[in-house]
């Protein structure tokens, strides 16, 4: 081929080697992606701002120098402030009895000490502000939304130097975000692990590629863990990939053992679409608390974040205690790709060589083999 297929405009927008972006929890997953000549987003929204502020010092101190990205999420329906307890005094009695009952039904304790749920940042704006304020002065070369519109700080972002990027499932909200001026967009399919829209990878992504044109590299989401996903999003007209599932399971990934292990034995259908966890339609793996909300006498989710402040103490608990059948976290449906736990570095490069096979067995002049 006359160029690298894998040299695209994102490689150039962040001086990186692969057009791979990593989104993960662990600090350490995203140093590794990084190192191997890729790209990562951590994932903050689960920290307090002191927290955050101490992650990206221990990201600095072991990069080199090299960019890195912070996720935040936004949603608008947050609530404007207020303490948990005044957040969870609104929650109906229906669904507390329905929790409550559960709980006693398969044996599960009160969690041992802090309910990390009751700590995200977009339970309630005032605190996502806060986690926000602390990115910023950091001046963290990449600043993701997840969930929520970024319009309102792109100007104060790029004060700081600082791309913003933001995620879309629809097209129309791919053309406001480009209206508002992002640096990328993330068109996320419903295949794609946590919280999604209804429009498939293969349909979303050349949608916000045709309406993003030149402007802004477009990266792919949703269900992507291979190399060949990685080929065929830069066919569709993405610039890069965004990942997740595929880290969960990795040798530096601080999942628990149980966990990995489920996720390396799971395939697509072992994924489901609830609104059960956050109260936002969310892909997760199914277990007990997704069956549970799936029984006709169930109660209807609530919105968020009273769905995710519902089930804090449960989860919580299940993950102090390592109750098995109720552990579960977000996962696409490629993960049923992931079939052994690596280091990060070995997944880049793996994920680059697939790819890179995939274009040069497109370009090569051998006779293509058909069936029969």
């Amino acid at each position: 081929m006359s160029r690298d297929p894998l040299h695209t405009k994102l490689c150039d927008s962040l001086g990186i080697e692969f057009p791979i972006v990593a989104f993960t929890h662990c600090k350490d997953v995203a140093v590794a992606v990084i190192n191997a000549g890729a790209f990562a987003v951590y994932g903050a929204a689960p920290h307090s701002p002191d927290e955050i502020a101490a992650d990206i010092k221990w990201i600095r101190e072991r990069i080199g120098g090299k960019p890195f990205g912070m996720d935040l999420l936004l949603p608008a329906a947050a609530p404007p402030g207020g303490t948990i307890d005044e957040l969870r005094a609104q929650i109906p009695k229906t669904h507390v009895d329905f929790v409550d009952d559960m709980k006693k039904r398969y044996d599960i304790p009160p969690p041992k000490g802090r309910v990390e749920h009751f700590e995200l940042g977009w339970v309630a704006q005032d605190r996502a502000r806060a986690q926000l304020d602390v990115v910023l002065e950091e001046r963290v070369p990449v600043l993701a939304f997840g969930l929520g519109s970024p319009a309102f700080l792109i100007e104060a972002a790029h004060e700081r130097g600082i791309q913003v990027w933001g995620l879309v499932g629809k097209p129309r909200q791919a053309k406001r975000e480009l209206e508002a001026g992002v640096d990328a967009i993330i068109a996320q399919g419903s295949d794609a692990a946590g919280h999604t829209g209804s429009i498939g990878t293969f349909s979303i992504v050349p949608a916000v590629a045709a309406i993003a044109g030149d402007k802004v590299p477009v990266i792919a989401a949703g269900g992507i863990t291979t190399g060949q996903h990685l080929a065929a999003a830069l066919c569709l007209g993405a610039a890069g990939v965004w990942t997740g599932t595929v880290w969960l399971p990795s040798r530096e990934s601080d999942v628990d053992i149980i966990l990995k292990e489920k996720l390396i034995a799971a395939t697509a259908e072992d994924t489901v679409h609830s609104k059960c966890m956050s109260g936002f339609s969310m892909r997760i793996l199914k277990c007990k608390w997704t069956e549970e909300w799936e029984r006709p006498d169930a109660p209807p989710t609530l919105p968020a974040p009273y769905q995710l402040l519902l089930g804090g103490e449960l989860h919580q608990a299940v993950k102090d205690y390592r109750i098995e059948p109720f552990m579960t976290d977000a996962a696409g449906q490629g993960v049923g790709f992931v079939t052994s736990m690596k280091p990060a570095r070995e997944i880049v490069f793996d994920m680059v060589d697939e790819a890179r096979e995939v274009f040069e067995n497109l370009t090569s002049d051998e006779p293509v083999a058909t069936p029969g």
